[in-house]
């Protein structure tokens, strides 16, 4: 399988080239997309909107693309199989990623998983974020769990985290610029 990090020390500065920032870079085995292809799916954001429209997907993508190619041409293999890129905005209901993340989507709902248990035998929580603190390299993220109450684990332990899709979580995020929505004709039939 690729070597993610080495992935993100390409990726990154492409993205950050066009703007953005970078939230993820996985690569999902064949038996995860069902195909006979694996996918590197890579998810930035405009950091103005926490959002990315189609025409920076499509930007970064062949940036991406070529950047890669560039490094396969001199002989660096970074994904040894087919594989199929797919650039993305991380979505409403996002994962979090980076410790600034935590600190961010404080006061949201958020479903993590653990790679070690916390509070007695539990690996999954689900609950509102209270935050991050604690020096880099030793975040420690507390969480208001629905079942066991406020539970502080290190960032380190976390094996993935998500954003759920709540009322409140829609109204905190950003629309996506709309300008020009009104200049769009609808054809009349005849």
């Amino acid at each position: 399988m690729a070597d993610i990090a080495r992935l993100v020390e390409v990726i990154e500065p492409e993205v950050k080239a066009l703007g953005f920032d970078l939230v993820r870079v996985k690569i999902f085995a064949k038996s995860e997309v069902g195909d006979d292809e694996i996918a590197l799916q890579i998810m930035a954001e405009n950091p103005a909107t926490g959002q990315l429209v189609l025409d920076d997907c499509v930007a970064l993508s062949h940036r991406i693309s070529e950047r890669i190619d560039a490094l396969e041409e001199a002989g660096q293999v970074l994904i040894e199989d087919a594989y199929r890129l797919e650039v993305s905005s991380p979505g409403i209901d996002r994962p979090l990623t980076r410790a600034s993340d935590y600190a961010k989507w404080a006061g949201h709902e958020a479903k993590i998983n653990l790679t070690a248990p916390v509070d007695g035998n539990r690996k999954a929580l689900n609950g509102d974020l209270v935050g991050i603190e604690g020096p880099d390299g030793q975040e420690m993220v507390t969480l208001e769990d629905r079942k066991s109450g406020r539970v502080t684990f290190p960032l380190d332990t976390i094996h993935s985290a998500r954003l759920v899709l709540t009322d409140r979580l829609i109204a905190a995020t950003r629309p996506l610029d709309t300008s020009g929505a009104d200049d769009i004709l609808e054809e009349q039939e005849d």
